[in-house]
């Protein structure tokens, strides 16, 4: 019989039943049935003291584990069978756990109970977010630049950052005249942008710090760290005038060359002869050469006659040759003017869809003034009278059929002009003709215009389906990381 109430039941070491030995013992005193967490709002993090922030969804482990570590202390004299959350309403601001412990109690009896923890989820906001939120409190900046007047480097140099999330970290994005200004609380973030920047585009750096502050007693420095990144003021589709030097160390290539990618380094073609070459970084500033021709001074051409040449005799020491275009010689006419009868005979690397009565952009050699140190010494009968760069096609007729779309860093603009919107949509074109460019980029298909049939021979290239990703919009909850949901 139980020594309190004599109820009969199964002998045990206490002699009494669970009823009593509840009544005459709790097991979970001392341990807190009420705590508090620190989220922070704006970066949906929580407060892991002493300082640290973390990433948890609700109901997930992570979670699970800080709210046990609140009141670690206290069930060391109890012992944990299990822990888990009791469903609460997203937005209550309120988090349950419902734990059973064990503990031994009078005469080596064993006692289990359940019961639960209440955590109040208060705002605070990180110190990440303070900075972020007051923008002018950072501690490093790259300066991109580029001094070029047409920014096609630069919108490729968008989609990688953007693919790569190389701006989450960032305070502030401000773009100026030629370039971008990013902003970073530490100065290890900016240098990983830095070798970033280095990694995908040719280009050059230099860095300097300005002392802000100095404490004398602890001996602590505070400085503001500033990185200038100089991209090659080279873009695609631009002609370049290479020196004699360093177009015999490429392969004995002809000096006019037009620059069809820019990626790591500067893909360059040789018109002539289809020899192709790549220019890193390094090698182009100890080897500098200016674009020959602004992009505003593309004039159109209208191919009369146009035959492939099947094959042409390598040069000495010549090198590598695109197999992805065909050597061509055409006789062409300027679209301004037809009621001449002048016509000018060039070569050209895109044998492979150019035909007798396309219209292609090009540039006009013979008649303009090269302002250019290596074009100036050339040989004029080595200069070709023009340049073709690009089959042209209806630009309306390729927007109006463009089922695809791009995303943008959300930076401080000084305003877009006309320039600017001609030039996305330069670059907008460039990757529907170029497919390796593509491979490196995120492309999302655009759900407002419809599908279809990507089997138009006759028209400009276009972008697969296959290529395109879906734009997912994912709800955030309030207290939870993205697309976190409540189990019941």
């Amino acid at each position: 019989l139980c020594c309190q109430c004599g109820v009969p039941i199964p002998p045990n070491p206490a002699n009494m039943c669970v009823g009593c030995l509840r009544a005459q013992v709790d097991i979970t005193e001392g341990i807190p049935k009420q705590g508090t967490l620190h989220f922070c709002k704006q970066c949906e993090r929580y407060l892991q003291p002493p300082g640290t922030w973390i990433q948890c969804a609700l109901e997930s482990r992570e979670l699970l584990a800080l709210c046990l570590k609140k009141i670690k202390a206290s069930l060391s004299k109890v012992r944990l069978i299990d822990a888990g959350f009791i469903w609460t309403e997203p937005h209550s601001k309120r988090l349950k756990l419902k734990l059973t412990v064990q503990k031994e109690v009078i005469n080596g009896a064993v006692l289990e109970q359940v019961f639960v923890v209440e955590y109040i989820v208060q705002s605070q906001m990180c110190e990440d977010c303070h900075r972020i939120e007051a923008k002018d409190f950072w501690k490093a900046v790259v300066q991109v630049r580029q001094k070029t007047l047409h920014k096609k480097t630069f919108y490729y140099l968008e989609q990688l950052i953007l693919k790569h999330r190389l701006h989450q970290n960032t305070l502030r994005i401000k773009e100026i005249h030629d370039g971008l200004d990013f902003y970073y609380s530490s100065k290890q973030q900016a240098q990983k942008m830095v070798d970033f920047l280095q990694c995908t585009v040719p280009s050059r750096s230099k860095s300097s710090q300005r002392l802000i502050s100095h404490d004398i007693h602890s001996n602590v420095y505070n400085y503001k760290s500033t990185f200038s990144v100089e991209i090659v003021p080279i873009c695609k589709d631009n002609v370049v005038c290479l020196s004699p030097k360093l177009a015999q160390s490429l392969g004995n290539m002809s000096q006019i060359c037009v620059c069809i990618r820019v990626t790591s380094t500067i893909h360059l073609i040789d018109p002539s002869t289809l020899q192709i070459a790549e220019i890193d970084a390094n090698t182009y500033w100890r080897h500098p050469f200016n674009s020959l021709f602004h992009p505003k001074q593309l004039e159109e051409f209208i191919i009369m006659d146009i035959s492939r040449v099947q094959e042409k005799k390598k040069g000495a020491g010549a090198g590598a040759r695109s197999n992805k275009h065909t050597l061509a010689e055409a006789w062409v006419r300027k679209t301004s003017e037809l009621n001449t009868d002048h016509q000018y005979f060039c070569c050209t690397h895109l044998g492979h869809i150019l035909n007798p009565g396309d219209l292609v952009l090009g540039f006009d050699l013979a008649n303009c003034n090269l302002n250019d140190e290596f074009a100036n010494k050339m040989n004029p009968h080595n200069i070709p009278d023009v340049v073709l760069i690009k089959k042209s096609y209806d630009r309306t007729k390729r927007q109006r059929r463009r089922n695809w779309k791009l995303k943008e860093l959300e930076r401080d603009r000084e305003g877009m002009d006309t320039d600017d919107e001609r030039q996305y949509q330069d670059f907008l074109e460039d990757l529907e003709e170029d497919e390796a460019i593509r491979k490196n980029i995120n492309i999302y298909r655009n759900a407002d215009i419809p599908v279809e049939s990507d089997t138009d021979d006759d028209g400009p290239p276009r972008i697969s389906l296959a290529e395109m990703l879906e734009d997912l919009h994912i709800s955030q909850d309030a207290t939870g990381g993205e697309g976190a949901n409540m189990m019941t």
